[in-house]
Parts: C-alpha cells; structure tokens; sequence
C-alpha cells in the first residue's frame, strides 16, 4: 500500500525569523529558499509582504527563485495586505496568499472588539478577495487551539465556499495537548460540511514542548499538511519543527503517511540556517543536535559498537549526518576506547588495552572529553610493549 502524502509548509523565512535577532538579509533568505526547494517542501511560507519594503522585495524575489515549491504569503484579513501579498507573488510559479483572522473568544473580543458573526464576515470577505487574485487560497484561524470547536467549524465551511482550498488551525499559543488537538482535527474533518474540498493544516507552537507531538495527532486525524521551520525556530519557544515530524513519519511506517523531503539533506540545512540566523542548535535537539547521534555511556557506547539499532532509532546516514560519535569520557567502557584507539591507529591486545585503560582513566578523571590527540598521549605513557 502506498503512503499518504503529507504536504510540509516551511515557515522558517516568516515565523521563524520573526526571534529577536534572527533577521536575515535578501541573499540569506534567497539562498535559504533555494535549500529548502531542493529539500523537498511542499510550500515556503516567504514573508509578510505589507510589513516593510524589505519583506515585500525578499518575497518577490523567492517567488522568482522557486522552481517547484508553492510560494506563500501571509496577510491580516484586510484589503491592502492581500493586494500587496498578490503583487510580491508575481513571479511565482505556484502562488498562495494565507490570510486569516483570530478565531477564539479571547481575540474577538480583546483584539477586534467584534462578534463572532462578524469575524465570519471578515474571514469570508478575506478569502473571497484573495481569490480573485490566486486559485490557492489559505486561511488560518489564529488561535484555533482555544477556538471553541463548534464555532470553528462554521468558520471553516464559511471560508470553504468563499474558495479556500487549506485550512490553517493554529495552536497559536501552545496550549493543547495531543489528544485535545487531535480531537479538534477529528471534529472538523467529521463536521464541516465541504471538508473534503480542503486540506486541513496543523501549526503548532511549542511553548509547551509539545509541537511536534501535536502536528503527528493532527496527521493521525486527518489533516494532510504540517506547518514548521527548520529547527523549530519561531517565537517564544518556537514553531514545530521540521526535522523531527519528517523522520517521525518515516520511521513510523504504521501510520502510511510520508513526506516528499530528501531527509539527507536535514542536517546541513540545520547548520545553514542555524549559521545565518546566528541561533545555535542545542546540542541535545532531537534530529539535528550535536548530540543526536553521539555516546559517551560505556553500556551504550559498547551496545552501538556491537549494533548500531541497540540505541540508536535512525541511521545517522538518513539525515545527512557522517556517522554515530563514540565520546571518551571517564564513563567509557574499555570497547569504547579500543574502538576510538583503532582509529587512530593503534590495534591493542586485550592485556595492551588493560594497562592503557588505567592510563584512560586517569586523564578522563581530569578532562571532559577525550580527544585523539590525548588518546596518542595515552598510549604512549602506557608501559606496553608497541
């Protein structure tokens, strides 16, 4: 049976770069959307064209750059965004405007001062007036996630036949758990009427830490497309993010659902973005991290040496990255160090990597971490015969 298709909506160049400190010049974001088109995203969210003139320009010129990616931009429910939006998307070969409005109680009242009727009437009027602009028309209902699921349903089928053809339903602030999102996907594919004429789409914060596992329940419900950046990089504590729902899919085959991203390819966009962004990869993030493929237990440490699959899920080849890291540390075994010892040369007697051993530890107790050059130095203040 073949996989469903889940499409992957990258946000980095619009969610992710609105961090503090994170702004990017036009030849990074160009050569950023240049990555992720050859990684395999199915749309690249590239800016919020009415917000400045840079944006607006940095737009039109990925819509002109993009080869196979959609090419979207985001816009407020009001006129003057979405004429702006169509004018950067110009070029693009597949153009998509994303316009939306709040949803829950909270913003209707605090933030628009409004009704609900009149916020169905601003979300229709919104997606009507991109449509005549663009057939691939989103609509986002920010803060989905406390959005009463009735309401939201009317919502949704409003804007199905006002012509949006993807459904945006955001945990704007990160506050679902994943059987309440999900449940809210499953409501609405079971209770909108014209649902089958959109996708749905699951944007997911993680102020929580629970994006990811919230975009997946989304998937497992029926929405087909996923919203997040490389790295998970976005406001607050960031967006979904992309490496880990891609490899959460694919190593999951139970679930029939895929991704088109060459997964190869995670690792070194991780260190593009990372790089021009300016925002270091936590070493223990999940994927991507310094740490992801790398052990420095001497029980794991001899576990991976003997089969990698003992404590380790994905091969560190499938995302790009050249091979498991075997760490000395003072908790190192002695098959970890024989097997860090062979690579730099030296082939030792189980009674050789004994007295070497004691050597090991006693510069382990007084360094973090071994490294090759400590590792000759070791071996040479061994008394073994060489």
């Amino acid at each position: 049976m073949s996989k469903e298709l889940v499409q992957i909506f990258d946000t980095t160049l619009r969610d992710g770069e609105q961090v503090p400190g994170c702004k990017l010049d036009a030849p990074q974001k160009l050569e950023i959307a240049a990555r992720l088109d050859e990684l395999g995203v199915d749309v690249i969210e590239a800016g919020f064209p009415v917000s400045s003139p840079g944006d607006f320009k940095a737009v039109a010129q990925v819509a002109a750059l993009v080869k196979n990616a959609t090419v979207c931009g985001l816009t407020r429910s009001v006129q003057k965004d979405i004429e702006v939006a169509a004018d950067a998307l110009k070029a693009a070969k597949r153009p998509r405007i994303h316009t939306g409005i709040g949803t829950s109680d909270s913003h209707i009242k605090y933030k628009f001062n409004a009704t609900r009727e009149q916020i169905i009437e601003r979300a229709v009027s919104a997606v009507s007036y991109a449509k005549t602009f663009v057939e691939d028309v989103e609509f986002y209902a920010e803060d989905a996630g406390r959005t009463d699921n009735e309401y939201l349903a009317r919502v949704c089928e409003a804007v199905i036949k006002a012509g949006a053809t993807v459904l945006n339903i955001p945990d704007t602030t990160g506050y679902c758990l994943p059987a309440e999102y999900g449940a809210k996907i499953k409501y609405l594919k079971e209770n909108v009427k014209g649902i089958e004429k959109a996708i749905l789409s699951c944007h997911c914060h993680n102020d929580l830490g629970l994006a990811t596992a919230n975009s997946i329940e989304g998937v497992i419900n029926g929405a087909r497309q996923i919203e997040c950046t490389i790295n998970g990089i976005g406001e607050r504590a960031g967006n979904t993010s992309l490496e880990e729902v891609v490899m959460v899919l694919r190593q999951h085959p139970h679930l029939n659902l895929d991704s088109r991203v060459n997964s190869r390819l995670l690792y070194s966009t991780s260190q593009m973005v990372s790089q021009h962004m300016g925002m270091i990869v936590q070493p223990n993030k999940a994927i991507v991290g310094a740490n992801a493929f790398a052990h420095s237990s001497g029980i794991h440490q001899d576990g991976v040496i003997k089969n990698r699959e003992t404590y380790e899920i994905i091969d560190p080849a499938d995302v790009g990255v050249n091979a498991s890291s075997i760490i000395l540390t003072a908790r190192s075994g002695r098959a970890a160090l024989a097997y860090r010892a062979k690579l730099v040369g030296y082939e030792l007697t189980k009674t050789q990597l004994d007295i070497v051993y004691e050597q090991f530890l006693m510069f382990a107790d007084r360094k973090k971490e071994i490294l090759d050059d400590d590792l000759h130095e070791i071996v040479k203040l061994s008394p073994i015969d060489r």
